[in-house]
């Protein structure tokens, strides 16, 4: 009861701020810390978005900011990252014509298993990972508290494909790991705040109505689960286990947050943050913009280690689908796409 209390108040303190402050991005910083210039920004991104490699037979890994439910408020719907989202759907869709798409979330954890223990063998970690499968629509869990009744009611219709999330689930028992399908008859297992039920969580559907519409059943989509563990490393091989996927014309997305503190409300918008906020979002576009791979790995993997990690990051959930998509896209160049001040998104497997 206690922790629920904690998280109903959380929520709406969360939904006061974030409705009062929008991402910025790095060129607003240059200009004045208390306005952002979105027609300069948006022509940044569609420049960058225009610049992407026309790869359908190999398409890029993106990490991306997915937002919050205040996202779709009117306030939130004229901020950079949802104008950025509405953007960045269909530049995806019409540069590579995908046949599905394969995405993580920050809001859905699930746990592996440390086997192997004796005086002689070492721990090995096994991944128990969900990939739903939902069939020909695919139900929403609304995994917050405290907002509006109509938040309850948004909707966004989509389909899923079971031939599509068999192959993911293969493509980890191929690597050694462990992984099985989640139908809508049961939980898909509860997420690092304690919510369970079957469906797409608020880090998928939030972000992908805005990109793709209301109603987007003209490819499938199935949703995979992070690792509980949310060591860099771990998920890192999450996302490269499926590498394979974006050479048979599979999206793969990765939805988190670059900055995420509930505990700190000035965390999310930089003419409040404090330098720690600053410094730590400065190092993720540098490590993103190291060139060589082996160097640019081992850059992003340091980042939890940063001094501003923990005053962004209380916990690693938000950060940690960044190393899903780089797992993805390990081999290839990144490039940021936007700089949006906690809500970055990055191309990986360039």
């Amino acid at each position: 009861m206690g922790r629920t209390l904690v998280l109903f108040i959380l929520s709406i303190l969360s939904a006061l701020y974030l409705s009062r402050n929008a991402p910025f991005s790095r060129f607003a910083l240059k200009r004045n810390m208390a306005t952002f210039d979105l027609p300069t920004m948006q022509k940044e991104w569609r420049k960058v978005l225009d610049e992407l490699p026309d790869t359908p037979e190999k398409i890029p890994a993106f990490f991306f900011g997915h937002g919050s439910p205040m996202t779709m408020t009117p306030a939130g719907a004229s901020g950079p990252l949802a104008t950025f989202l509405r953007d960045f759907g269909p530049a995806l869709l019409k540069k590579y014509q995908p046949k599905g798409i394969v995405v993580f979330s920050a809001h859905w954890e699930t746990h592996g298993e440390r086997l192997g223990a004796s005086d002689f063998f070492k721990f090995v970690y096994y991944l128990n990972l969900q990939v739903t499968d939902y069939g020909d629509t695919n139900p929403l869990l609304y995994d917050y508290y405290g907002f509006a009744p109509s938040f309850y009611q948004i909707d966004f219709k989509s389909r899923g494909d079971t031939a599509l999330a068999q192959r993911v689930v293969d493509l980890y028992k191929a690597a050694g790991q462990r992984a099985r399908l989640s139908p809508k008859t049961e939980s898909r297992g509860q997420d690092g705040r304690g919510f369970s039920g079957p469906g797409f969580d608020h880090g998928v559907f939030v972000p992908f109505r805005i990109m793709f519409g209301n109603v987007f059943t003209d490819i499938p989509i199935v949703e995979v689960s992070i690792d509980a563990s949310l060591s860099p490393e771990v998920n890192w091989d999450v996302g490269k286990a499926l590498a394979k996927l974006r050479e048979q014309g599979i999206l793969v997305l990765s939805g988190g947050l670059t900055v995420h503190n509930l505990r700190d409300f000035s965390s999310f918008s930089p003419d409040r943050a404090k330098p720690a906020h600053i410094e730590f979002d400065r190092a993720i576009i540098e490590a993103v913009k190291v060139e060589d791979d082996a160097a640019r790995k081992t850059a992003l993997i340091n980042l939890v280690q940063h001094p501003g990690f923990r005053a962004c990051h209380p916990r690693e959930e938000h950060f940690v689908p960044i190393y899903v998509a780089a797992g993805a896209g390990d081999g290839g160049a990144a490039r940021l796409v936007t700089d949006t001040y906690g809500s970055e998104t990055v191309a990986f497997g360039l």
